[in-house]
């Protein structure tokens, strides 16, 4: 099995850290290609937007990811057009409808799953707050219930979310974790603590957290390398968002050089990987 690291163009907004003149697309794929990233993580869904950034990923030997916001499986044979346009590797769904019940949102999953499926393309279906996965045991009845789902585990909303307590957290929570990573096969990286989305991982006393993130990425990793054949595909995009993601001053300001701490996670996810090839 093979590891590409993603970098998500929303996440490269408002760069560089402490600049008044934002980095173009340009710019921001030429240094995501320098940086050592395998990719980029874009919504497809403007034709404008996608047809400028397709020949600038193919100059800089970009991958591509499609992330996508379907309210119905009708809106998302678009979103997998758009995908087939702009040359994406893989898709990344944010399920929108939020069910009362697991019964009700299973038809709705299934057929995005086919969908994508019937077009030659791996789907993964998002953790995430606002959406039908917005809540951790809803998702693992979820999952119980379509054994073909798979998961891009942006575990940052389950553990804001849940509000663990810890590190280290409980021996019942990290088991419910579990049952997610197990059936992630992609992960949208940042490090939340439990009460912040999304905190600044150059600060010594997020550290923490940080290496609870890794564990969590490196159990997920581990486990879908376990029944993976050599030419498959683990994903990991980095997801730092600007603010309000980024965690700001009273002047507006980021706290942090959310570049230099999407590379400080790339390099941590790289070096996991190598170590999991190193075991055999």
């Amino acid at each position: 099995m093979k590891l590409k690291v993603y970098q998500s163009y929303w996440g490269s907004s408002a760069l560089p850290y402490g600049s008044d003149t934002e980095w173009s697309m340009e710019e921001k794929l030429a240094k995501i290609a320098e940086a050592g990233f395998d990719g980029v993580e874009y919504l497809m869904e403007d034709a404008d937007n996608r047809k400028a950034m397709t020949p600038l990923c193919d100059k800089y030997g970009l991958d591509r990811s499609n992330i996508v916001f379907p309210w119905k499986p009708e809106e998302f044979a678009a979103d997998i057009a758009a995908a087939k346009d702009g040359g994406a590797s893989h898709i990344n769904l944010q399920p929108m409808p939020i069910t009362r019940t697991v019964a009700e949102a299973v038809p709705y999953i299934v057929r995005c799953h086919d969908m994508a499926a019937a077009a030659g393309y791996e789907l993964f279906f998002e953790t995430h707050r606002d959406r039908t996965t917005t809540d951790m045991y809803f998702t693992l009845d979820l999952i119980d219930a379509i054994p073909d789902m798979r998961l891009c585990g942006d575990l940052s909303h389950f553990l804001v979310g849940r509000e663990f307590s810890g590190p280290p957290i409980s021996e019942q929570n990290q088991k419910y974790m579990e049952q997610i990573l197990e059936r992630c096969g992609a992960f949208h990286g940042r490090v939340a603590s439990r009460e912040q989305v999304q905190v600044s991982i150059s600060f010594p006393h997020n550290q923490v957290w940080f290496d609870l993130f890794a564990g969590w990425w490196e159990h997920g990793m581990r486990h879908a390398r376990a029944s993976a054949g050599a030419d498959d595909v683990f994903h990991f995009v980095v997801e730092l968002g600007p603010p309000t993601y980024a965690i700001q001053g009273a002047k507006g300001e980021e706290l942090s050089d959310r570049w230099e701490e999407a590379i400080m996670i790339k390099d941590r996810v790289q070096e996991i990987w190598a170590a999991l090839d190193a075991e055999g």
